[in-house]
């Protein structure tokens, strides 16, 4: 008895080592291509000095005080609009509901630039305003798939005992469901916060120089102003936030993921009240709409009536030569190192997922980390990512800063983190016996992955090599800083047209953003067909 204790112990340290050795491959490049260009740039500020005089500056803490503000608002407004049509997802056999999903998560996955443009189709002056409700259109997706995937999984039963007991409709919700539902808003809150507080493109295109938050003037120190020691200090700031946020809802996170099973959602037909919630989730849709017709409205109106003008002007270079390519070449290029992004991401996405069910059995601690770090690069400014790119990319063989895979590397930085979210709560909910029947039958642990983990989860690596498709074309901060003028992708042509005088510019702007919607909403209903009711947050 105690040699086979010993031996099982033996075998349970190899097989947490060999996790501990598979995760070198996540850590290498997330070590790589952020840790060493973020410690760079952040470097390279502190070496010049004036880092403490920015950070005890009245200015750094009224920018702080405006990127929290904003950030908090598109929060609420994001948990308030989304609880309605999660239920309506989660709960309710109506038609229509699969229009629902897609409609939601078509603004998630448009480029910031395409979501600030289409509220400034409606705000022409920016605002406040359209910087909180741009930022909460963002982001309703995440509370609706996060919150729906839990509450699509909660037993009906208790809800129904309370109401049996004379409990009302609402009482029933906010003593039985909500205390249930409450990690999943909790996780969905801090995603979403983090969101917010990160935004760039929103910001850049509504705030213009009156409204900046941390990130903007990050970009703006960095890029226009060369204050690296200014940037190094609101990026210091910018990553201990982030930090709190992460570990705060990966706490609330891992409480979520309990309640996530591989089955069918109990669903029925709404009853009574229920119809005005409803109700209540489609006119949330509608607005979702709004800004994104306003927009395609757009793209066809000029001075001279409707046109499509701007359309047919993607195959030259706007007026006067504004661009140095085409739109057409904008996009292709767009697509190429979308799908050179997406390849990455899915490779090191995948492995962490693998490599993070591992290290749960066998190392608590370290699997924490690394599903922390893996969140970091959706929370550090893709600026300061950008700009530590140049600085320290030259280093590698083949001086990396000239290379045309820079681009795509910075967007796998952003795609690789989604792809986990979706992949991984997937392999946490395959019945741990499986494994361990396969294994007692002599398959050893890629047998074991191929002929188990492999048939489960393939619908979800379909669905996050799609999501992280649309998520790597539109994605605008880190590639509007390292895009060559003469290989640009087509969110970066969009900003360009946008900041060039003449009414063609704008209208190509538009038509450019109107085809990246149609892209996007076109991937989500693909997706939406392979989703599986244990499928993450996205």
């Amino acid at each position: 008895m105690a040699r086979t204790r010993a031996g099982l112990t033996g075998t349970f340290a190899r097989a947490g080592l060999g996790w501990s050795f598979a995760a070198l491959l996540p850590l290498g490049f997330l070590g790589v291509f952020f840790a060493w260009p973020v410690v760079a740039i952040v470097g390279l500020g502190l070496g010049e000095g004036g880092v403490l005089p920015v950070i005890g500056a009245p200015e750094t803490w009224e920018l702080v005080g405006f990127t929290l503000g904003q950030a908090l608002g598109a929060t609420v407004l994001a948990l308030v609009t989304g609880l309605p049509v999660a239920f309506l997802l989660a709960r309710c056999r109506v038609w229509g509901t699969g229009v629902v999903r897609a409609a939601v998560m078509v603004p998630f996955v448009l480029p910031t630039v395409v979501v600030g443009l289409a509220f400034r189709a409606l705000w022409p002056d920016g605002g406040v305003l359209p910087i909180v409700l741009a930022n909460a259109f963002f982001n309703v997706a995440v509370v609706a798939r996060t919150v729906g995937g839990v509450w699509a999984s909660l037993d009906r039963r208790a809800e129904d005992a309370a109401r049996s007991l004379g409990a009302s409709r609402s009482r029933a919700f906010t003593s039985v469901v909500l205390p249930a539902l409450a990690p999943a808003l909790g996780s969905a809150a801090s995603v979403v916060f983090l969101f917010c507080a990160t935004s760039f493109g929103v910001v850049l295109v509504l705030g213009g120089a009156r409204y900046r938050t941390v990130e903007t003037e990050i970009y703006l120190r960095t890029v226009e102003l060369f204050d690296l020691s200014g940037a190094a200090a609101l990026s210091l700031v910018q990553f201990v936030a982030v930090v709190a946020v992460l570990v705060v809802g990966g706490v609330l996170r891992r409480r979520r993921e309990r309640a996530l099973s591989l089955r069918a959602e109990a669903v029925r037909r709404p009853v009574g009240g229920e119809w005005g919630v409803v109700a209540v989730a489609w006119l949330v849709v509608g607005l979702l709409l709004t800004p994104v017709v306003g927009l395609v409205v757009r793209s066809l109106s000029t001075s001279d009536g409707w046109s499509l003008a701007g359309y047919r002007a993607l195959a030259g270079t706007g007026d006067r030569g504004t661009l140095a390519v085409t739109g057409v070449d904008a996009a292709l290029n767009s697509v190429r190192v979308a799908t050179d992004a997406t390849l990455v991401a899915l490779v090191v996405g995948v492995v962490s997922a693998v490599v993070l069910v591992g290290l749960r059995r066998h190392g608590a601690w370290l699997a924490e980390t690394l599903d922390t770090a893996l969140m970091l690069p959706l929370g550090v400014s893709a600026v300061t990512v950008g700009f530590g790119y140049l600085v320290t990319m030259d280093a590698l063989p083949g001086d990396f800063r000239t290379s045309p895979l820079l681009v795509p590397l910075a967007q796998a930085l952003v795609v690789t983190p989604l792809v986990v979210r979706i992949v991984l709560p997937v392999l946490r909910a395959v019945d741990e016996r499986l494994r361990q029947a396969a294994a007692t039958l002599g398959a050893s642990p890629w047998r074991v992955w191929r002929e188990v983990d492999l048939p489960l989860a393939s619908r979800s690596l379909v669905a996050a090599a799609g999501f992280g498709f649309v998520v790597a074309l539109g994605e605008f901060g880190a590639t509007s800083f390292l895009a060559r003028p003469d290989a640009p992708t087509l969110p970066v042509v969009i900003a360009r047209l946008m900041a060039r005088p003449g009414e063609l510019n704008s209208q190509m702007a538009y038509a450019a953003c109107a085809l990246l919607m149609v892209v996007t909403a076109a991937a989500v209903l693909l997706i939406e067909r392979l989703r599986v009711p244990a499928g993450g947050e996205f």
